[in-house]
């Protein structure tokens, strides 16, 4: 009988980071995720280099790094093994690790993972349809506050015209001699 792993939703999205503008999961949390050490992890990656290519995983750089640990305040103690810039996995990536690490927990954690992964993206393409639709209110207002601008200006002008003091008119019509 094999015993179901799983790793919540929230936790997934909290080890999801947007690194050189990809989605990505560092080599220590997926490591702990499946239940092995990150060493283990990455010697399984060394062993099987074709399986991860660019767009599967990179390292980070020393800045690149530097720039996540002070985004996320990280405590001391999380710093720990974080000494040279860790691997990191895209989505691809993800998915090609269960196949290097051939265990069952490897396995259910990974679905759990691409399945975050996919909600996360159907999220963002209902958003962006959002986005969209504000955008198109934010221009109608815009127009209409542009309308609303150009009738206060006659209006100021129609106000200025009527405190200037009018012109001396001559008077038309019959005049009538006083006796």
């Amino acid at each position: 009988m094999s015993k179901t792993i799983v790793v919540s939703e929230e936790t997934i999205i909290n080890k999801i980071y947007l690194i050189r503008g990809h989605k990505v999961m560092l080599d220590r949390d997926l490591a702990a995720m499946y239940g092995v050490e990150t060493r283990v992890l990455n010697q399984a990656i060394k062993r099987n280099e074709k399986r991860f290519p660019a767009d599967f995983m990179f390292q980070m750089t020393s800045e690149e790094l530097s720039n996540w640990k002070s985004q996320n305040v990280i405590s001391n103690k999380e710093k720990m093994g974080l000494r040279k810039p860790p691997n990191v996995f895209t989505e691809q990536g993800v998915a090609m690790l269960s196949s290097v690490l051939n265990s069952e927990t490897a396995i259910e954690v990974n679905i759990q993972i691409i399945r975050t992964f996919t909600r996360i993206r159907q999220m963002l393409s209902e958003h962006t349809e959002i986005r969209l639709e504000v955008e198109k209110i934010k221009k109608k207002l815009d127009n209409q506050d542009k309308n609303m601008e150009v009738v206060f200006q006659y209006l100021d002008e129609l106000l200025e015209k009527k405190d200037q003091p009018k012109p001396e008119r001559k008077s038309i019509g019959y005049k009538i001699n006083p006796r």
